[in-house]
């Protein structure tokens, strides 16, 4: 899985009723943009090194290079 700063992660909920949950990529810590990556949680605030599983995907987001 490849992912950029910026771009979102979205991890698919196991329970019915309970939202998917949100985060930011801010940093991605293997080669050529892959896993670990550092993630800001939407539903929480809180940062966390992240290994995404099998119920992750990423949104890609338009990058602006200024």
């Amino acid at each position: 899985m490849r992912a950029h700063v910026g771009d979102q992660l979205i991890v698919r909920s196991h329970h019915i009723g309970e939202p998917d949950r949100h985060g930011e990529v801010l940093e991605a810590h293997g080669p050529d943009s892959t896993q670990p990556f550092v993630v800001r949680w939407d539903d929480s605030g809180h940062t966390t090194l992240f290994f995404p599983g099998t119920d992750c995907f990423v949104q890609h987001l338009a990058h602006c290079d200024g």
